[in-house]
């Protein structure tokens, strides 16, 4: 149906100028109307049940795509051991974005969760401490990247060590990483550093337990 603007001509409209001119001006006879049908006048819905049909059709579109969203952008993960204390603890349960490195670059200080090198059927995750082409050594606990003391603020005191290691150079299109609890951590001071095609994720939120829900920093 064409919509006509309120105020118009009917020029304006492109409707037919003359239609209403011809009505009664027609020389031709009009015989008298027959009986009318009446057609019953069907009841509109009621205005609060349209809504409620509209409302619930948006929850459940919203519900789908959150569904879609967990399924195929992010997905649950358990925590196994105590190597990120202490913001990741022993069966804290988190969601990982496994896309969000399609589109954008790993970062130093990243949670990530990637397959072990020394065994892909087993998970790891730990803490982006250095990018690949960066010089990294590790002088009695304290990491140095490029020349420069590194600040690790999620680094309790009480969960520092004093190991060293001599200076690398990370190689391309490969990630150092580091447990947050340094003296029980099992990481790439032992295993070296993590080829890009392992890791497969990036952590982003805690939902179980309650205590412990948040972002992943």
């Amino acid at each position: 149906m064409e919509t006509v603007p309120p105020n118009s001509t009917p020029a304006q409209t492109g409707l037919d100028i003359n239609a209403e001119a011809n009505i009664g001006a027609d020389p031709t006879p009009i015989s008298e109307p027959g009986p009318q049908l009446v057609a019953p006048a069907v009841a509109a819905p009621p205005a609060s049940t349209s809504s409620a049909g509209l409302w619930l059709r948006d929850l459940l579109i919203s519900a789908a795509a959150s569904v879609l969203i967990i399924i195929f952008v992010y997905q649950p993960v358990r925590v196994e051991g105590t190597s990120m204390l202490p913001r990741l603890e022993d069966h804290d349960r988190l969601f990982i974005n496994k896309f969000v490195y399609r589109f954008t670059a790993i970062e130093r200080g990243d949670v990530v969760v990637f397959l072990y090198p020394r065994d892909p059927e087993k998970s790891y995750i730990k803490r982006v401490i250095a990018l690949p082409g960066d010089r990294l050594r590790i002088d009695r606990g304290q990491v140095w990247v490029n020349g420069k003391a590194l600040r690790e603020p999620y680094v309790p005191e009480m969960y520092e060590d004093s190991r060293s290691m001599s200076e690398m150079v990370v190689p391309e299109e490969s990630y150092f990483v580091m447990g947050d609890h340094r003296s029980i951590s099992s990481d790439s001071r032992e295993f070296g550093a993590v080829e890009r095609p392992l890791i497969y994720g990036k952590a982003v939120f805690i939902y179980w337990p309650a205590r412990d829900a948040g972002v992943v920093r």
